[in-house]
C-alpha cells in the first residue's frame, strides 16, 4: 500500500489514469520492468514479429503472461530455433519475398522457413525469448561465441549508466564502453557532495568507477567468466543519433561505435 501511495498510483496518473493493458513490441523489454508495471497494476503484453512477418508472430497470452519472453507463436504460426540458436518462422502470413531482389530473398528463406537473423530459445510450454542477433555475436580470438545483448541490458539497468556496449571480436577477451547518464550522475553529484567536473575529468573519478564497476560484476554473475566483460571504460561522450552512434528507434550502430572510438578500444586491450 506504501508503494502504490508513493509510487505506483502517479506511473497510473502519468499514464491518463484508466490504463490496464499496454502492447510493447519493439526493443526487447527486461522482465524487471514488466514485473514493475504490473506491480502498478498495467499489465505490458509483450510480443515479437517483423515486416515479413505481417507483425505479430508471437505474443504472450491474457492471463498467462511471463515477463522477459515475447510469448507464443500466434495461431498459425510455427517457431523453430536452428542449431546456431536462430529463429525461424513459418506460417500463412510469412512474406513471399523481396521484390526484384532473388539474392536476398534465397538468403532469408527457405523450405517454408523465414531465417529472422534473431537468437533465442523456446521453453518447455512454448514461450518464446530473444537472446541477441546473430550477426552481432562477438567471437573472441579464442572461438568463444557471446551475444552481447543480454550482458549490455545488465549493464545499462543501472541508474548511472546511459549505454553500454561490448566489445571482442577476435580479441582475448570481452570489454566494454559505457556512457553516463547526465542527470543521474548530477544527482548522484549533489548526494555525495562532490563537485560537477568537466566530463573528461568526472569519467576518472574513482567513486564513480566503482559505482560502474559494481553494475558489472553484477551483470557479469549471468554468464560464464569466458562469456564476462573483464574490463570497461567510461567515455565523456555520448552515443547519439545525430553522431550516427544510434539508429532512430535508439538501437546500438555497433561497428560505427568501434569505429569512432578506436583509441579508447585499444586502450581496453593493451598490456
Amino acid at each position: 500500500q506504501i508503494y502504490d501511495k508513493l509510487v505506483f498510483s502517479k506511473v497510473r496518473d502519468a499514464l491518463g489514469g484508466r490504463v490496464r493493458h499496454a502492447i510493447s513490441g519493439g526493443s526487447a523489454m527486461e522482465r524487471r520492468l514488466g514485473l514493475f508495471f504490473s506491480g502498478a497494476g498495467v499489465t505490458i503484453y509483450e510480443g515479437y514479429g517483423l515486416t515479413e512477418t505481417t507483425a505479430a508472430a508471437t505474443a504472450n497470452p491474457p492471463e498467462q503472461t511471463r515477463f522477459g519472453t515475447v510469448g507464443q507463436p500466434v495461431p498459425g504460426t510455427t517457431v523453430h530455433i536452428a542449431e546456431d540458436g536462430e529463429i525461424w518462422l513459418s506460417g500463412g502470413q510469412i512474406f513471399q519475398g523481396y521484390l526484384n531482389n532473388p539474392r536476398a530473398t534465397s538468403e532469408v528463406l527457405g523450405d517454408g522457413w523465414l531465417a529472422t537473423g534473431d537468437i533465442g530459445a523456446l521453453d518447455e510450454e512454448g514461450y518464446l525469448t530473444i537472446t541477441g542477433r546473430k550477426k552481432e555475436i562477438l567471437v573472441t580470438s579464442g572461438g568463444k561465441s557471446v551475444s552481447p545483448s543480454g550482458l549490455e541490458d545488465r549493464v545499462r539497468s543501472h541508474p548511472l549508466i546511459a549505454q553500454c556496449v561490448a566489445v571482442g571480436n577476435n580479441r582475448p577477451f570481452i570489454a566494454a564502453l559505457v556512457t553516463l547518464d547526465p542527470d543521474a550522475v548530477g544527482h548522484w553529484l549533489t548526494m555525495r557532495g562532490k563537485p560537477r567536473l568537466p566530463d573528461e575529468e568526472l569519467v576518472h573519478d574513482p567513486d564513480l568507477e566503482t559505482e560502474i564497476r559494481r553494475a558489472v560484476v553484477a551483470a557479469n554473475t549471468l554468464v560464464s567468466q569466458a562469456e564476462s566483460i573483464r574490463t570497461f571504460r567510461i567515455l565523456a561522450a555520448q552515443f547519439s543519433e545525430e553522431r550516427g552512434l544510434l539508429t532512430p528507434s535508439l538501437k546500438l550502430k555497433r561497428k560505427a561505435i568501434e569505429k569512432a572510438f578506436p583509441e579508447e578500444i585499444e586502450a581496453l586491450y593493451r598490456g
